[in-house]
């Protein structure tokens, strides 16, 4: 079997998952980021048996709009497997997708994780991976991963704090030396935000609307701050009448969307706080210097680059490439693996 695995490695590309609750991005050794889709899978069940039917994009086309013998879900929540089989089924889809060679191949993958995740929650995803057809399964932490991707110099001895704010998960995270001085992950991220925004609706205007199309109110016209003007720009959205159950057409405006997210931006900044007042006093001046740094898809709400200066008086800048920070930085510690070689944990 040794041989087997020896060749396993010379036929294979190895890569690195960034395995999100909301999207799913592979990096391939020496090709970069190849594939980006959502982590949403749709299964036909019969006789108790699932049949997977669509993985990503043409999946989350189907979310809220499946019949009763179709499912369409989301395996990971909170950044973590929630459903374990169908997980092990995507993170196949996605290494066949990407290895379009032979069968035969058996890569070596590291999948970034939660700060937050715990031994049980480590292991499940590790099994995924080796039972998706991994060669070997190397586990990165998320904050890690983030910062190398948003090109910060986490191997010097100086403090640098990233906020990872990702789908299921906010990381607050404070590295010197390759490593986490302090960390912390709040369960709160882009589908909390969909959510409020959810309640908000139904709430304030008698409407029900679904998980995509908050989605689409939150990237449109989402922001972190009330606009000056009060109101901001505006946009037609479509649901449901909470009052006589039909359809209807209204008009949201960001104003009532900063509203909405008041208590999850809120959140996020709590969380930036708590980390500055555990930071020890020479890498809190160190974090003065050199401000915050966000990634993840969720630093791309409006102004909340501005709504967490006002809070903290730091400096806080947006990763240039926000999205793929942690997919970049996983990809990153797969072609430096000697230099980084204490942040990856291979042990099972």
């Amino acid at each position: 079997m040794a041989i087997f695995d020896g060749l396993g490695g010379l036929f294979s590309s190895d890569m690195a998952i960034d395995l999100g609750t909301a999207n799913t991005l592979v990096y391939v050794k020496g090709r970069g980021v190849i594939l980006s889709e959502p982590s949403v899978v749709a299964y036909h069940v019969k006789d108790g048996v699932k049949k997977v039917l669509a993985v990503g994009e043409d999946a989350k086309l189907m979310l809220g709009r499946t019949p009763g013998s179709i499912e369409a879900i989301r395996p990971m929540r909170e950044g973590v497997i929630a459903d374990f089989d169908v997980a092990e089924e995507m993170i196949k889809h996605f290494i066949r997708k990407v290895h379009k060679r032979s069968t035969f191949s058996k890569p070596k993958i590291i999948v970034c994780v939660p700060h937050g995740a715990t031994p049980v929650e480590k292991r499940a995803i590790r099994q995924s991976v080796l039972s998706a057809g991994a060669r070997r399964a190397g586990l990165i932490a998320e904050p890690i991963a983030a910062a190398i991707g948003a090109g910060m110099p986490i191997t010097d001895p100086t403090g640098n704090m990233v906020v990872d704010i990702g789908g299921g998960t906010t990381e607050v995270a404070v590295l010197s030396l390759g490593d986490i001085v302090y960390a912390r992950s709040v369960r709160v991220g882009g589908d909390r935000m969909d959510e409020a925004i959810i309640s908000y609706l139904r709430r304030q205007q008698n409407l029900l609307v679904g998980e995509t199309t908050a989605e689409r109110i939150k990237t449109s016209i989402g922001t972190a701050r009330m606009p000056d003007d009060g109101r901001g720009s505006a946009m037609q959205i479509r649901g449901r009448d909470l009052l006589n159950g039909v359809p209807k057409e209204i008009e949201v405006t960001a104003a009532q969307i900063a509203e909405a997210l008041a208590e999850p931006v809120q959140q996020i900044c709590e969380a930036v706080m708590t980390a500055l007042e555990t930071t020890p006093p020479d890498l809190a001046a160190d974090i003065v210097d050199r401000g915050v740094m966000l990634t993840g898809g969720g630093a791309l709400l409006g102004d909340l680059d501005l709504a967490l200066r006002e809070q903290t008086g730091l400096a806080v800048s947006i990763a240039d490439e926000s999205l793929n920070c942690v997919a970049l930085g996983t990809g990153k510690a797969l072609e430096y693996e000697k230099q980084l070689r204490h942040a990856i944990d291979y042990d099972s």
